[in-house]
């Protein structure tokens, strides 16, 4: 409480809307009472409705009769004044007179975006100049400029500023920093022939999306009135002027005044503004500018009439009419009312004051952090000023988090812990290339080296050689609490600003030790005390599995182990963090029937499968699954083992590679009884054989980066996964304290098979398991690949026959088992060909078998 008593100090008079009809605590009690257990940062991507607008919504559509607004029926006409209501809302919210804008009603910013693009009146002597901090929405529209012969180049915007660090807004204060002209068609049009006569395009947005920046509004009359000044005598300074604002981030709370900023178009996405409805947006055009579009289509609504059998069509004269297609989505439309009544009351103005004071609060926190060695915690993106009244930050806080050694924390994991704290927020570099790059000093090589090395939107490549390749991003609406912040800053300083714990150092010394090489292991191993407790075969991937006291080894490990898989009809391969009701398919194989044997709850009667007959096949097929990672390899006896370090002969080898698959498939009647138990189409399928077909290197030239000898089926990693009991119930006393501070409630426990090993020992010391590099079960030898990173798979649990899901064990997990982005639990392992015998009909592991393991 003392924390927000000096929270409101500082911020109390623009904090909770003091002077508005609710106050914010009121608001969140009232309107959206499921984000009681959720701290939701991510409303830059999309906003949260409220309660109270989606029952106002639920009340008009359920008792009005809407109809097509294409006719003259009085339910047409009800939805034709409903449309018309909602245009004018949208231009009063911008100040934008009827007299001089429209509204025309689009399926998104996106699709606004396109609309201009397509139909804007390029030449070749055209030019579009847009801001490094663009989306890439806005950087499609470069792609017809160039194709119809127009420049297009990108700039920056400087402005002078005064001692306080806020931008000084006058003509002669903005200047323009040009970047590299972009041409296709170089030979139509030299720099000293473009004249005044073409029309020219500029695009900025209102709010940077990636770091919160807001631009000035002066921009728009600077750019229409005097781009030779601030272009410095550029070429493509002649011409008309034409300005986009990209509102779709920044209008919610900063609508551009278009009385006195009167730009030719500004686009708009409603899901931003209000959470709902998605899937619509709004282009506001000047009609001046409306008339300079070249509009090539029609279709249903646009036209007053045509011939089907001649060429002949009469568009129709008004600006909206003629540019929206078809029927317009008019009972979403209708649903924008709803939330603009919620905007009104409240004020755009209130809502800015009520979020900047947040956003400030949470920049002097992360600013201050420090780790026990006085290094900075995070590093800001964007403008620092940390004034609720600036004029240039939004609602937006952008930063990557550092190492006391100053290497950085990957924004992937940053992500991941914050959905287990039950933080949902933003990481990567949400659509924004320009101001990624800008503001990660990601270079033309950076950029291209990483998607060499396989890094594209969305995947986990968060820090390549040495820097992140995004950022986390925080953003508030008008419903964000001083709690939200509080509990995100709470979550940075117990996840990140602290020194390695013993665990990390310990395994981080192990993995930068020089390995021993494998053969002759077996003069170091040493009786641990632990034995073979349990055996687990998990036949189709993701599936439930089956434990038994002994069973056959194969050359991929235990005998049809991940032999099979199910696919979606579309090709992707179905597992349980995506269809988590997997885990419910049973499965068994008995080795003297040669019977796999599979049930459902879903479905009436077992189903089972001969392993060693053709009836059931319909053919084979091949597939490919893409992989990448770098790899340290050294090779002894013919083999090429795999480490993370580099050292002596070792050397370290970048490949992007596929893994080939030749795999049997199964009858209908089989894919229809997988259908009805995973509840979508699917089909089985059975590797047959696998390797390592192909990878290149970073020279793009043909490499083998592979184990030759380690076979899988459909393993994710390796052959074997190992679990100690011990390990687990340390994990459970864990979980048992955690649980009783947090809630005081019953203590959360688990079993072994909630981590899907195969195999489980006992005995010995809790995580002993950790610095094993080579053991023995019985006669067979096996390599340790180190520890198995877990995943949300292990937070699924079974409840009456349904599967639930919850933070734990994960996020315990995370607090002590964390290396280096990775969580780990169990330790995965490869058959050892090279000191055990070889594999024949008598190679089994079995029940009682004491480990062997070498530490050293």
């Amino acid at each position: 409480m003392e924390d927000k008593e000096e929270f409101l100090k500082e911020f109390g008079d623009y904090y909770g809307y003091p002077n508005g009809p609710k106050t914010i605590d009121e608001i969140r009690a009232t309107e959206f009472k499921r984000l009681e257990d959720t701290v939701y940062l991510d409303h830059a991507g999309a906003t949260l409705y409220s309660e109270l607008q989606m029952e106002s919504i639920f009340k008009d559509l359920t008792t009005s009769v809407y109809g097509n607004p294409h006719s003259q029926s009085d339910s047409s006409s009800a939805t034709s004044n409903i449309v018309r209501e909602a245009r004018q809302q949208v231009l009063d919210y911008c100040n934008a007179s009827p007299k001089d804008y429209k509204c025309i009603f689009t399926s998104g910013a996106t699709a606004a975006l396109k609309l201009i693009g397509e139909n804007f009146p390029w030449s070749c002597q055209s030019t579009f100049m847009y801001t490094m901090e663009n989306h890439n929405s806005v950087l499609g529209i470069r792609e017809y400029a160039l194709n119809q012969g127009a420049a297009a180049f990108a700039v920056d915007i400087k402005e002078a500023v005064d001692q306080d660090g806020a931008s000084i807004n006058s003509v002669t204060s903005v200047k323009l920093s040009q970047y590299p002209v972009q041409r296709r068609n170089e030979a139509e049009v030299l720099e000293g022939e473009l004249t005044g006569d073409a029309y020219n395009l500029f695009a900025f947005p209102s709010e940077c999306n990636f770091s919160g920046l807001r631009f000035s509004l002066d921009l728009v009359n600077n750019v229409k009135q005097n781009t030779e000044k601030i272009l410095e005598g550029s070429p493509y300074s002649k011409g008309r002027w034409m300005v986009i604002i990209d509102a779709a981030k920044g209008f919610a709370t900063k609508p551009p005044n278009l009385s006195l900023y009167p730009a030719d178009f500004v686009v708009i996405s409603f899901y931003k503004l209000f959470g709902y409805p998605t899937g619509l947006g709004a282009l506001i055009i000047k009609n001046d500018a409306a008339k300079l579009l070249k509009k090539t289509y029609f279709s249903g609504g646009t036209v007053s009439a045509s011939i089907a059998d001649i060429d002949f069509v009469r568009r129709r004269e008004s600006v909206e009419e003629n540019f929206e297609d078809g029927s317009i989505s008019f009972l979403s439309i209708a649903s924008i009312c709803h939330g603009f009544k919620i905007f009104n009351n409240l004020t755009p103005a209130a809502m800015h004051r009520h979020t900047m004071s947040i956003v400030m609060f949470l920049k002097k926190k992360l600013l201050a952090l420090r780790h026990e060695n006085g290094a900075s915690v995070c590093t800001l993106y964007g403008n620092h000023t940390l004034k609720v009244s600036s004029s240039d930050s939004g609602s937006i806080v952008s930063f990557n988090v550092k190492r006391p050694d100053g290497s950085w924390f990957g924004y992937r994991e940053v992500e991941k812990l914050a959905s287990l704290s039950g933080i949902q927020l933003r990481t990567g570099c949400f659509c924004n290339p320009g101001a990624c790059a800008k503001y990660l000093g990601l270079s033309h090589s950076d950029l291209l080296s990483n998607l060499e090395a396989g890094h594209v939107c969305w995947d986990d490549k968060d820090v390549i050689n040495g820097k992140p390749t995004g950022a986390v991003r925080v953003s508030f609406g008008y419903m964000s609490t001083y709690e939200d912040a509080k509990k995100f800053i709470d979550f940075i300083r117990s996840s990140f600003v602290s020194m390695p714990s013993e665990f990390e150092k310990g395994y981080l010394l192990r993995a930068n030790s020089v390995p021993y090489p494998t053969e002759g292991f077996e003069n170091r191993l040493s009786s641990s005390g632990c034995y073979l407790k349990s055996i687990t075969i998990y036949p189709i991937k993701s599936c439930a599995g089956f434990s038994v006291k002994s069973w056959p080894l194969s050359t991929t490990g235990l005998q049809y182990d991940r032999e099979w898989l199910l696919k979606s009809l579309t090709g992707e391969i179905l597992t349980q963090k995506k269809v988590p009701e997997m885990s419910l398919i049973n499965t068994f194989i008995n080795l003297n029937q040669k019977m796999l044997s599979v049930e459902s709850p879903r479905c009436e009667g077992k189903l089972q499968i001969k392993l060693d007959s053709d009836s059931y096949l319909c053919g084979k097929e091949e597939f490919y699954l893409h992989s990448q990672r770098k790899e340290y390899k050294t090779i002894k006896y013919g083999l090429i083992f795999i480490y993370e370090q580099q050292y002596g002969n070792m050397h370290k080898c970048e490949t992007l590679f596929k893994k080939r698959y030749e795999v049997q498939c199964y009858e209908n009647e089989i894919n229809q009884w997988f259908s009805n138990a995973v509840g979508q189409p699917c089909t089985l399928v059975r590797c047959c054989h696998s390797q390592y077909y192909l990878s290149l290197n970073k020279n793009r030239s043909m490499g083998m980066c592979r184990d030759v000898d380690s076979r899988m089926n459909f393993a994710n990693e390796a052959q074997f996964l190992l679990i100690s009991e011990e390990s687990v119930s340390d994990l459970n006393d864990r979980l048992c304290s955690n649980t009783q501070k947090l809630s005081g409630g019953a203590p959360l426990y688990v079993k072994p098979m909630r981590f899907r090993p195969n195999l489980v020992i006992s005995g010995g010391e809790p995580y002993a398991e950790d610095g094993w590099r080579n053991l023995k079960i019985g006669n067979t030898y096996f390599t340790s690949l180190g520890g198995c990173n877990r995943c949300q798979m292990i937070n699924f649990y079974h409840q009456t026959g349904q599967v639930k899901k919850t933070n734990e064990p994960l996020a315990t997990l995370a607090s002590y088992r964390r290396v280096k982005g990775k969580i780990l639990f169990g330790i995965l392992l490869r058959y050892d060909p090279v000191n055990g015998p070889g594999l024949d009909a008598h190679s089994w592991l079995k029940v009682g078998e004491e480990v062997y393991p070498n530490s050293e």
